[in-house]
């Protein structure tokens, strides 16, 4: 009896030691997890300003990338605002006449194209402009019948107007005594031929609303506009009007100088091109004088003249410049003397500052003077021509108060 009581006892008991025992090593399995996973924890606390490589690759990948975005911003804005510190002022660059006579074809076929005509130092002038203007003396045309009655008329195949692209030019005033050498058929031929190649004119076209029309390029954020007129020419009829094809005349000027006013609310600076004064006289007249005056009260911030075939010199009216006459640029026959003006314009002072580039030309071959007692001597003599004027030894014209 009390071996089946305990027994019983036995059974009973059984279980709960078994309980017990489970209960123990399941408790103590958990302990331990839960002390592994404190370990961890703790070990990542510790390691939380030291990554794992692959983090620490991954963060430095995601900073370096993001400092690259931001450097780059920053480059591209400090390279901007660095250029425009750095080059605060607009490069114009002037020429006198253009004339693509068989000379000048002639050094371009056989002489290795525009190197025949200009040589290194003038296309490295023209290259260096924001906007070269020039006075193109010819049309482009093999249409019409030369003018009567006159000395000189010239005319060029079309297919020639690339020569204009290789030297560089980007704007000509067509505005002088020989816009129409060939009639107004010519003269639309001129335009077309002009258009096709992408360069600018102005002073005349198939009707008088063209032929006074501004011209503008943007240059640096500044509008810069461009008109012409002439005050030579043969004929009354070769002024443009509302339905005939023609030119702007600077003998009554009433129409340019409106123009010059219109074009202020257009532009940020404006030149002006005229054909005027006497050939081979190296003083301009009373009358081109005069006119100059008029254009800059006009509202003209620069006047550039042509048509003597010879220089003459600068003068400035209430601080702007009137260039008179630049001679020949490019035109066939001897040039003794010749010469492109820059004109660089400075927005932050509100000045234009000229200076020389002096040459010479023979047989269509237009080039640079390098002898520093050539380049002296013209600088001389240039400033001899000119009213109130310095040199310096750089070709850097001076105003002396005017």
């Amino acid at each position: 009896m009390k071996k089946t009581i305990g027994t019983m006892k036995f059974l009973i008991i059984l279980p709960v030691l078994l309980f017990v025992v489970l209960a123990g090593w399941i408790g103590g399995t958990e302990w331990k997890q839960r002390q592994g996973t404190k370990e961890t924890v703790s070990k990542a606390a510790e390691n939380t300003n030291s990554p794992s490589v692959t983090q620490q690759d991954t963060k430095s990948a995601r900073e370096e990338s993001s400092s690259q975005e931001v450097l780059t911003v920053t480059d591209e804005t400090k390279e901007s605002s660095t250029n425009q510190e750095k080059n605060p002022v607009v490069h114009l660059l002037f020429a006198g006449d253009i004339l693509l006579s068989t000379h000048v074809t002639t050094a371009y076929d056989k002489n290795g194209g525009i190197n025949g005509v200009l040589d290194e130092g003038m296309r490295g002038e023209i290259s260096k402009a924001d906007i070269f203007m020039a006075n193109q003396e010819f049309p482009f045309s093999n249409r019409g019948s030369a003018a009567p009655d006159k000395q000189f008329t010239f005319r060029l195949n079309p297919d020639r107007v690339s020569m204009m692209n290789e030297i560089g030019v980007d704007i000509v005033t067509i505005a002088n005594n020989h816009t129409l050498d060939y009639g107004t058929d010519a003269l639309l031929d001129t335009c077309t031929a002009l258009d096709g190649a992408g360069i600018r004119y102005v002073g005349a076209g198939p009707d008088m609303n063209r032929a006074k029309q501004l011209e503008t390029m943007e240059v640096n954020g500044k509008t810069f506009g461009f008109l012409a007129a002439s005050r030579v020419y043969p004929d009354p009829n070769w002024v443009a009007n509302s339905k005939k094809p023609g030119m702007v005349s600077g003998y009554d000027p009433t129409i340019l100088l409106e123009e010059i006013q219109n074009a202020r609310s257009v532009c940020d600076y404006l030149v002006v091109y005229v054909h005027w004064g006497v050939e081979r006289e190296e003083k301009p007249k009373e009358y081109q004088r005069q006119l100059g005056q008029q254009l800059i009260d006009a509202g003209a911030d620069l006047v550039v003249g042509s048509h003597p075939h010879v220089l003459q010199g600068v003068e400035y009216y209430k601080g702007k410049p009137i260039c008179y006459s630049l001679g020949n640029f490019i035109f066939g026959s001897s040039i003794p003397k010749t010469a492109l003006i820059r004109a660089d314009v400075n927005f932050e002072d509100n000045t234009t500052t000229l200076s020389l580039v002096p040459g010479t030309s023979g047989a269509g071959f237009t080039k640079i003077l390098t002898k520093p007692e050539e380049v002296k001597g013209f600088y001389q003599y240039f400033q001899n021509l000119s009213f109130g004027i310095t040199i310096d030894d750089n070709g850097v014209i001076y105003n002396n108060g005017n």
